[in-house]
């Protein structure tokens, strides 16, 4: 099962500001940056999270988290387009898919993941989104459909909607606007962890 607070950061240096605070469960999404600019990015936060006792996850860069031995990647659907899957299961790496509609969550469920992700569960400023607002009802509807498989839910989460998004369904929120652009990001992770944790 996973961690039901899973924090999205853009660079390895919010880890080090931010697994003192608890966190247990963390994506590294690095856009738009040279490949060797990543390779560093995924080694530092893999140290971090190691020392932590937490586990990291890979946005995209599969190749990469294959051969820093990262035990997480997670994929949106046009990577599916391009990933080997086959590569990626031998390593002994885990696998998260986003959808945002019931042909992505086929596809998704066709790649036998270990956690599906929904969203925008609510409205977000994260970046513009072809899809509206899940809303807390998909959430459900979306366990009925996996089952076991966990369920993590994304976009315009507060701790409070966390909490809602955990009643209704999800396993696991995750958050990226809400902690990093907070005035005290470190406070923030804690209410999180606090809210999230009390109400797994």
């Amino acid at each position: 099962m996973l961690d039901p607070f899973y924090l999205i950061v853009d660079d390895a240096a919010w880890l080090e500001r931010l697994l003192p605070q608890g966190l247990k469960f963390a994506q590294l999404r690095v856009k738009e940056r040279a490949e060797e600019d990543v390779w560093a990015q995924v080694h530092r936060a893999k140290q971090l999270c190691d020392a932590a006792g937490a586990t990291l996850v890979v946005n995209d860069y599969w190749r990469i988290a294959v051969e820093e031995g990262c035990d997480w990647v997670h994929l949106g659907q046009e990577d599916l387009d391009t990933a080997d899957l086959e590569a990626i299961r031998r390593a002994g790496v885990k696998l998260g898919i986003s959808t945002h509609d019931h042909a992505e969550l086929d596809r998704a469920l066709a790649a036998k993941p270990d956690y599906v992700a929904l969203g925008p569960v609510f409205p977000t400023v994260l970046k513009a989104m072809t899809f509206a607002p899940q809303g807390l009802e998909r959430l459900g509807e979306w366990k009925r459909l996996i089952g076991d498989i966990p369920l993590v839910a994304i976009g315009g989460l507060t701790p409070e909607r966390a909490r809602q998004a955990l009643a209704a369904g999800a396993d696991c929120t995750a958050v990226v606007t809400d902690v990093l652009r907070h005035a005290d990001p470190e406070a923030r992770t804690r209410e999180w962890i606090e809210a999230t944790r009390a109400a797994a």
